[in-house]
């Protein structure tokens, strides 16, 4: 089984399996547990193989939706790995640029946070301070 994330160096690559329609996500070997519940919280099915000793874990969007549904949970996943700091490769038969800029423009307002207020400048003494003279 080739791994296309241990393959590029990246942390994920999303893809379609060759001979099928499946959308995989691969992962780097070793990759962190947080990674992995990341993608699943995204919508994305968890796979390992050997069952007892994982080797080898990737993931998938779900079967049972339709073609356009899973591409679109593909490309919504994207903001949210990169924005947990992960690196990742889309294929461009995946990629739609359109469903990409709609998954950023909805994590924005979750993510933006209040501009930091700038503390009230001192009031200014009613008399002048003396110069202070160094020795």
């Amino acid at each position: 089984m080739a791994n296309l994330a241990d393959e590029y160096g990246t942390d994920v690559e999303i893809y379609i399996k060759a001979l099928t329609t499946t959308i995989h996500a691969d992962t780097p070997t070793g990759a962190p547990a947080g990674l992995h519940d990341l993608l699943e919280q995204l919508g994305l099915e968890r796979h390992a193989y050997p069952t007892d000793e994982p080797l080898y874990i990737w993931h998938t969007v779900p079967d049972h939706l339709d073609s356009d549904e899973q591409k679109r949970l593909a490309n919504r996943a994207i903001p949210a790995l990169l924005l947990a700091g992960y690196t990742v490769n889309c294929d461009p038969e995946v990629f739609d640029e359109a469903l990409y800029q709609q998954a950023v423009h909805r994590l924005r307002p979750r993510t933006a946070r209040p501009a930091p207020q700038q503390p009230a400048p001192a009031p200014s003494p009613s008399h002048s301070a003396p110069a202070r003279r160094t020795p």
